[in-house]
């Protein structure tokens, strides 16, 4: 780390992608701000005047007075050239060039999984998200969960981590060392004294207008093998954080609610239009990251993957002996299962995206291979 790497950062008219495309020209901060004008142009291909801002070093006495900021309030800056730097972090195409991290380093760079949802979570959500958190504590061991301090799910992420003995890493959308919202202070103090961490891509110097959110959810998104959404609504920070999940081959899964349940309608739709895998328990998550195959299990997930099923499911799915729709009743008069095990099964199946519900109480097989 230099105080090149925060210069960079803050030379003004150079974005995220504007640094990363720098760094892919001159390998880090320093050859950059080596490079003469022409240079700059050349084979940055930089516009006159942002060549001109970085030969000259403009953004270096605004670095100097970050770096001691760091060095006063206990901070630790880390370039995506230095080896403490997440590795899943530095393979999006937008990774931020410097964190701003209050606590161990380290915690980034565990076997993550983010866990985010609503701020107003209800019973269920806040039982779940319980339950997933505990259950990963005790069968992954290192496991570190990821989420953003917010009220509602994020904060319960992270204290059910706390609670389970497990690291817990915050991503805020301010620079530290405040938090925010700042009435998650303790908590705050709790992650770091417990050897987790709180992240931060904002230096103190950049004027807060409240509209770092979505750039912050990225981050969640991306230092994380996968994300689970356990309640949203139909739009919102959660389902945005799921997207750039996606986007980045990470796993996404949520958790599924009632369908009348509000704050259940966000994860309902990801697991419909299937764009995320159903969780029930931490073993789904577990499966889904395939983190019971070992550590190389915790990347990037591959793609065309068909969804598993359970033992049941498969066997009425195998009732479905063409690509005709089949109502209810000829399905219970082939499984010879009761109404309600049948319809909680067919449920199942609908939201692995293996049959499909018509009009008139039938259902039709969508996929063949499963």
């Amino acid at each position: 780390m230099t105080i090149e790497d925060i210069a960079l950062t803050m030379t003004p008219g150079i974005g995220v992608k504007g640094v990363v495309h720098l760094l892919e020209c001159f390998g880090d901060a320093r050859q950059v701000f080596a490079a003469s004008e022409e240079l700059l142009t050349d084979r940055a291909e930089l516009r006159p005047d942002l060549a001109r801002r970085i030969a000259r070093r403009s953004a270096m006495p605004a670095a100097e007075r970050e770096w001691n900021y760091c060095r006063k309030h206990g901070l630790t800056a880390v370039a995506s050239t230095d080896p403490e730097y997440p590795p899943l972090l530095r393979e999006i195409p937008d990774y931020p060039h410097v964190l701003y991290v209050r606590g161990d380093v380290a915690a980034l760079s565990m076997r993550c999984v983010s866990i985010v949802g609503t701020r107003e979570a209800t019973p269920y959500g806040q039982r779940m998200c319980g339950e997933l958190v505990r259950g990963l504590a005790e069968r992954v061991p290192g496991v570190c969960i990821v989420s953003g301090l917010a009220f509602g799910i994020d904060v319960a992420a992270h204290r059910a981590a706390l609670a389970a003995g497990a690291k817990t890493v915050a991503v805020v959308a301010n620079a530290l060392p405040d938090v925010t919202p700042a009435q998650h202070e303790p908590v705050a103090r709790d992650i770091v004294a417990a050897g987790g961490a709180i992240v931060s891509e904002l230096h103190a110097q950049v004027k807060q207008k409240g509209t770092f959110y979505l750039a912050r959810n990225r981050i969640i998104a991306a230092l994380s093998a996968g994300t689970v959404v356990v309640e949203s609504p139909c739009a919102g920070g959660s389902l945005m954080t799921a997207h750039c999940a996606d986007g980045y081959d990470r796993s996404v899964m949520a958790v599924p609610g009632r369908a009348v349940d509000a704050a259940s309608k966000g994860p309902n739709l990801l697991i419909r239009n299937k764009k995320a895998q159903l969780v029930l328990s931490a073993e789904d998550i577990v499966s889904e990251l395939m983190w019971d195959l070992g550590p190389a299990g915790a990347g990037p997930r591959s793609t065309g993957q068909s969804p598993c099923l359970t033992a049941d499911e498969a066997g009425l799915l195998a009732c479905f002996r063409s690509s005709d729709p089949v109502s209810t009743e000829e399905l219970g008069a082939l499984c010879g299962l009761g109404t309600c095990e049948m319809s909680v099964l067919l449920l199942g199946l609908e939201m692995a995206g293996a049959v499909r519900q018509l009009p008139g109480n039938r259902y039709i097989r969508l996929m063949d291979n499963l």
